[in-house]
Parts: C-alpha cells; sequence; structure tokens
C-alpha cells in the first residue's frame, strides 16, 4: 500500500525568536526560559506567550481613548446638574 500523501502546512506566519547571550530587561536566555518552563509546569512556548500577554496587559491600554467632550454637550450636562454641586471637568485625572 503506498504511503498516505503528507498535509502540506501553509507557511508560517510565526515570529522567530533569538535568545540573548544573557539575560537583560529587554531579554532572556535559552536557559532563563526553560527554567521558568520547568517552575511554572509550561512548554518553553506557552512561558513566551504567558510573558507577551502580561506585557500586553501592562502596555496597551483597555479602552479606546474618548473624545473631549465639546463646549455644547458641557452646556447641556451643566443644565443638568444642581447648581453649586457638581463642577463639569474635561478629564476625570
Amino acid at each position: 500500500m503506498p504511503p498516505k500523501p503528507r498535509k502540506r502546512k501553509s507557511p508560517s506566519t510565526g515570529v522567530l525568536l533569538r535568545y540573548r547571550d544573557q539575560d537583560t530587561p529587554y531579554g532572556v536566555t535559552r536557559e532563563t526560559t526553560t527554567r521558568m518552563a520547568e517552575v511554572l509546569g509550561l512548554s518553553e512556548t506557552q512561558v513566551v506567550h504567558v510573558a507577551l500577554a502580561n506585557l500586553a496587559r501592562q502596555t496597551l491600554p483597555r479602552y479606546e481613548v474618548d473624545n473631549p467632550l465639546t463646549e455644547p454637550q458641557k452646556d447641556e450636562i451643566r443644565k443638568l446638574q444642581p447648581r453649586g454641586r457638581i463642577k463639569v471637568k474635561d478629564r476625570l485625572f
């Protein structure tokens, strides 16, 4: 019986990861990744994904930045507020 033809994988769209010769604030060695995988009980690939997911949570905004209120919008809000209690602000912080 002839062997089954192998399915061809589509060209990879992955990222090439080059490990550093020593650990730095911007990169790690293969040994460090291996140790992290052992400690966490994950594969090295999963360790890289966890690290990227944590970095994304730290650096990317979780919401789209709103446009500032226009003057007519602020005027409408002021009309709805009781006098002297609340002041309309352009930003929260």
